[in-house]
């Protein structure tokens, strides 16, 4: 059976979302499934590949998402060999106006696992991550702001996927989706390019930074979080907007952290251990190696609170089972 063409379109505000994904389906020739059609299943990304299937468009299908299922589980499920339809395109619609105030955001998007469990989703995460997996973004409301802000708009959205490909809507013209098939395996986001000193966006802007902290030395927890709690989360370096990449705990030896993080949301669940490397597997980070941007960004101070952050020579020579006696204030990992 040939496989069914889909565009899955994104956007954590709910009309806009929808109305374009009708604009995009009725220009390209596509059959439309809205959001409620299976955000009532337990499982939507399987139930929008079982719907693709019954497309009658010449053009394949467009599907909206929820906003609480994450790009990265359309992108694997789609690309599974076994799937029935091939995803061609990752549509994230942005309200212009309304983006720096998503991102601050602290509650949570909700939504049923196929096993009936409640699964929590941070709203600020869910926007910043369509906008990073994108393959295209498209700014509705855009003719709200003014010059600079605009500009600004869109060097902060190069600068979290720089390679995704903006467009204005409404615009004088209609420029053709993207038809190539995505892959498992994807490294649009902008930490990861900068993490793979790969990191060249497309638009700029005075306003707009980024900033790779590398250290060899874990983080001492109790001034980690005075540093986020106190100054990050003030602005006393500008306005951090999202981080991400992987760290250290000194409490907590061996253990890789994934550093994800976004306006006033963190977290840092544990993705490898050091004794559980098989011979051929390298290390995530032997230290710290994070990604950071945002606005008018102080970055050389950011980098050295950053390396306060880290143990000093003594703390360092302490060793391990010293380390282990610090204060740490960040939430336990669950054990197996």
């Amino acid at each position: 059976m040939e496989q069914v063409d889909v565009v899955a379109v994104m956007g954590t505000c709910i009309p806009e979302r929808g109305k374009h994904g009708v604009h995009i389906a009725q220009r390209t020739g596509r059959t439309f499934f809205p959001a409620h059609r299976i955000a009532v299943s337990p499982d939507p990304v399987d139930e929008a590949q079982a719907l693709a299937a019954w497309a009658d468009g010449p053009g394949g299908a467009v599907v909206e998402f929820p906003a609480s299922v994450a790009p990265t589980e359309i992108i694997g499920r789609f690309a599974h060999p076994t799937s029935s339809a091939s995803l061609v395109g990752l549509v994230c619609v942005v309200d212009a106006p309304h983006l720096l105030d998503d991102i601050a955001r602290d509650d949570y998007l909700v939504h049923r696992s196929p096993d009936g469990d409640r699964v929590f989703r941070a709203r600020a995460l869910a926007t910043v991550t369509q906008i990073e997996y994108a393959t295209t973004v498209v700014l509705i409301n855009w003719d709200a702001l003014s010059t600079p802000e605009l500009s600004t708009m869109l060097a902060l959205i190069s600068a979290l996927s720089p390679r995704v490909r903006t467009r204005l809507h409404p615009s004088p013209y209609d420029a053709p989706e993207q038809t190539t098939p995505l892959t498992a395996v994807q490294d649009r986001p902008g930490w990861i390019a900068l993490l793979n000193d790969d990191f060249e966006p497309h638009m700029t802007d005075d306003r707009v930074s980024a900033l790779r902290f590398q250290s060899v030395r874990p983080f001492h927890p109790a001034r980690l979080e005075k540093l986020l709690d106190t100054q990050i989360e003030a602005g006393a370096f500008g306005s951090v907007l999202r981080s991400a990449g992987f760290c250290r705990l000194a409490t907590r030896p061996g253990v890789t952290a994934h550093w994800e993080h976004v306006g006033s949301m963190l977290s840092l669940p544990p993705v490898s251990r050091d004794d559980e490397l098989e011979d051929d597997e390298e290390m995530l980070a032997a230290g710290q190696d994070i990604a950071l941007f945002g606005l008018d960004l102080d970055r050389p101070a950011l980098a050295r609170a950053f390396g306060d952050a880290t143990l000093t020579d003594e703390e360092f020579a302490q060793g391990p089972a010293v380390w282990m006696t610090y204060d740490d204030p960040f939430p336990a990992w669950a054990v197996a």
